[in-house]
């Protein structure tokens, strides 16, 4: 099997904004029918996501995945909840850090990795409000810097 370069289908930048990412690990994300072709097509949105485990299995909520076009009566439920395939050693892992005060399981980014659709979770910690706006002053700052730079460079 070869390495080939894997397609950004979707990113959640609101989760990155939100909160401190600790962690990331990439898993499998059970599909059916016409919905593969609707991510080809680039329709769908992460930005309400979430990932919990039920029963021993991960799953993912909010994940909204656009009806295809010509799938008829064959399109399911936009919103359905749907399945992620991870080990049973690292759902475990994960639900123990979940356990702790203050994290959450968020899906990043959504992406076919070797024509396979493939989900990376972040373990993630919610930022206070303070937290966002000294990300924001940050950024702020950097872009300043290289104005600044680019500017000095004539």
């Amino acid at each position: 099997m070869s390495d080939k370069p894997t397609k950004i289908i979707a990113q959640n930048k609101k989760a990155r904004h939100d909160y401190f990412v600790e962690n990331t690990i990439e898993a499998g994300l059970v599909l059916s029918g016409t919905e593969v072709k609707s991510l080809r097509a680039g329709g769908c949105n992460l930005k309400d996501g979430y990932c919990h485990v039920d029963k021993g299995e991960m799953w993912v909520e909010g994940m909204h995945i656009s009806p295809y076009d010509h799938g008829n009566i064959f399109n399911l439920d936009p919103l359905r909840r749907r399945k992620l395939l991870l080990h049973k050693k690292e759902i475990m892992k994960l639900l123990g850090l979940v356990g702790r005060q203050g994290y959450t399981l968020i899906p990043l980014s959504l992406y076919f990795k070797n024509s396979k659709v493939k989900v990376e979770v972040g373990l993630c910690k919610g930022k206070k409000l303070y937290d966002k706006r000294e990300a924001d002053a940050k950024r702020q700052a950097g872009r300043e810097m290289e104005r600044y730079e680019k500017n000095r460079e004539r």
